[in-house]
């Protein structure tokens, strides 16, 4: 995984979404087993006891497991990684509510854009 971090973030939350979102995508499949927590941080460029904590919270999250001598695991718990999918989702929509309606833009309107596709029309008009 490729990992850019923002500096107004906390680099331990940023690995837990970084994660979530890979686990949600399949990125990371089901059951699939992770690099050890030194292997990570080094990836990523933090410190192991960040990666550390990042993994308990997945770890509390249900989204991986760890099996004593073997390591972590995703989980292969599809009710789980749906949950955590349909979250980053509603976490999506409701940003983009948020800032489509800074901009002035209806309900309707919003809908409309998306249905469209974002796609401008020759004039430069979205609608």
């Amino acid at each position: 995984m490729q990992w850019h971090f923002n500096q107004e973030l906390p680099i331990y939350s940023q690995l837990v979404d970084g994660f979530r979102r890979a686990i949600a995508a399949g990125v990371l499949a089901p059951g699939a087993r992770l690099s050890s927590v030194r292997d990570l941080s080094l990836e990523a460029g933090v410190n192991p006891n960040t990666m550390q904590r990042a993994m308990q919270q997945l770890e509390r999250e249900g989204l991986v497991y760890s099996q004593r001598s073997l390591g972590r695991f995703v989980t292969e718990d599809t009710a789980v990684i749906d949950r955590a999918r349909e979250t980053l989702a509603a976490e999506h929509v409701r940003r983009y509510r948020e800032a489509m309606r800074s901009l002035g833009f209806t309900g309707k309107e919003m809908i409309a854009l998306l249905e469209s596709g974002g796609e401008e029309k020759e004039n430069g008009d979205l609608s």
